[in-house]
């Protein structure tokens, strides 16, 4: 009788060596059960870990969710997976598939941002390609939290949002995109640039804004440091900047953009409509690239105070007034023509 607790204690280790042992052979095995190249699955967040082994038998990445739940905890991975979305091609072992999880090698999605949007601009791009949610872009965007050693007088992170393409995971918070974008502009502003800042005695927050100007102005980056020479000319003589971008930007923010500049528009009070107001706006009135910062920060050699456009993408430029205007009524000749055309 004396036997029997012995014989118990032996079966009950043989079985665990059994199920051991199996489990050791299924996490070595590889296992593709799904049709295709690659199959996608998603963890979701909050959910337990036999939830994401559920999804991922029934996705056809594991042979059983039951041996994967032994191999999670026997490896103490419960807890460390990560949610999100995953790519799984090819036959993997357990070991393999679990590997990946607990790194969190989700699928990320290119984001592309193009130079010269202002936020609201910004946060459409972001919900038009499903990879957040506009509203929660923009209170995110409206801290200027981010930017208060660069710029205290933010009061939130238009034009510190740089254009580029970005590489999301699918669900990812909103402020961690928006702060992702802020530390690509940071990565920008390289020590050459900030010393040619020191130089030039402009801050940062004059800089990108003088450069969210040229963004909105230029179609041809050849003309970028010209158009950025105007402007520094312009703000060294005390004349107005003029910009006609200036004008949109302060009636869209105030509500009251027709879709088009009236002549009445140019007298609209608001302190970012440079035909009113002397000296650089608020702040910018978009995000701009690398090239057009770069053409504020080195404006080309020339003494030029007007430009207008004078085809697609280019301008004429002028150093005084007359010269100026013989190039807006020729614009405006060449234009009545194009529109007269059959």
């Amino acid at each position: 009788m004396r036997l029997a607790p012995l014989v118990v204690i032996t079966a009950a280790i043989l079985c665990c060596a059994i199920t051991l042992g199996t489990l050791v052979w299924h996490g070595n095995l590889p296992y593709k059960g799904h049709p295709g190249d690659t199959v996608i699955v998603v963890v979701e967040p909050g959910r337990p870990a036999r939830a994401a082994a559920a999804a991922l038998e029934q996705a056809g990445v594991i042979r059983s969710a039951l041996a994967f739940r032994l191999l999670m905890r026997v490896r103490r991975a419960e807890g460390a997976l990560h949610a999100g979305e995953y790519a799984f091609s090819g036959a993997l072992t357990p070991s393999q598939v679990l590997d990946k999880l607990v790194r969190g090698e989700v699928v990320r999605h290119k984001l592309t941002i193009p130079e010269g949007l202002r936020l609201d601009e910004i946060a459409r791009v972001v919900e038009a390609s499903g990879l957040g949610r506009k509203d929660a872009f923009l209170r995110a965007a409206g801290d200027a939290a981010l930017v208060a050693d660069l710029d205290p007088e933010a009061r939130d992170l238009e034009g510190y949002l740089f254009p580029d393409t970005y590489h999301v995971p699918r669900g990812v918070d909103e402020s961690r995109l928006v702060a992702e974008m802020v530390g690509r502009l940071r990565r920008e502003l390289t020590p050459e640039r900030r010393a040619r800042l020191e130089q030039l005695g402009l801050s940062v927050r004059q800089a990108l804004t003088l450069a969210s100007l040229v963004e909105e102005e230029a179609g041809l980056d050849e003309e970028r440091p010209r158009i950025a020479a105007v402007f520094h000319n312009r703000l060294r003589m005390g004349m107005p900047l003029q910009c006609d971008p200036t004008v949109v930007y302060a009636l869209i923010k105030d509500g009251r953009y027709r879709g088009d500049i009236f002549r009445s528009d140019l007298s609209y009070r608001s302190p970012y409509n440079t035909y009113v107001f002397r000296g650089l706006p608020p702040g910018p009135i978009s995000s701009p690239g690398a090239p057009s910062l770069d053409a504020v920060l080195r404006p080309a050699p020339t003494e030029d105070l007007y430009f207008v456009v004078s085809g697609p993408g280019r301008h004429f430029f002028s150093t005084n007034i007359k010269d100026h205007e013989q190039a807006v009524r020729r614009y405006r000749r060449d234009l009545s023509l194009v529109r007269r055309a059959p």
